[in-house]
């Protein structure tokens, strides 16, 4: 979510995001967060102290006056260590399997030209 200032509608989030502002908190389906210090005396959002309870980064663009909000990340950056068998090839350009490695660690370089 790409935003010019921290305080939004709940409307705005719930859109955006999943999470709806209730009484008892942020909700989303029926897991809520308890986030009393999003809400602002005039019934707006603090998207900040929300994105602190959610686990959300926020990133700041100064020159451009911007925030940029990630999604909610359960404390984790990743919530499974499981990938999916993506089709690769080798160097010689023969098909290749990840699960082919199965049981030792891997790491994984991607790179892209843009």
């Amino acid at each position: 979510m790409i935003l010019d200032t921290l305080t939004v509608d709940p409307d705005t989030f719930a859109a955006a995001t999943g999470w709806e502002s209730k009484p008892e908190g942020l909700c989303k389906g029926d897991q809520c967060v308890p986030a009393p210090e999003a809400a602002t005396a005039d019934g707006r959002l603090d998207v900040a102290a929300a994105a602190e309870r959610l686990g959300m980064a926020i990133v700041e663009d100064a020159e451009r006056g911007l925030f940029a909000v990630g999604p909610e990340s359960g404390g984790r950056a990743l919530t499974t260590a499981v990938v999916p068998d993506l089709p690769f090839t080798d160097a010689d350009g023969n098909p290749f399997s990840l699960t082919s490695l199965h049981g030792r660690k891997v790491l994984l370089v991607a790179w892209a030209s843009w």
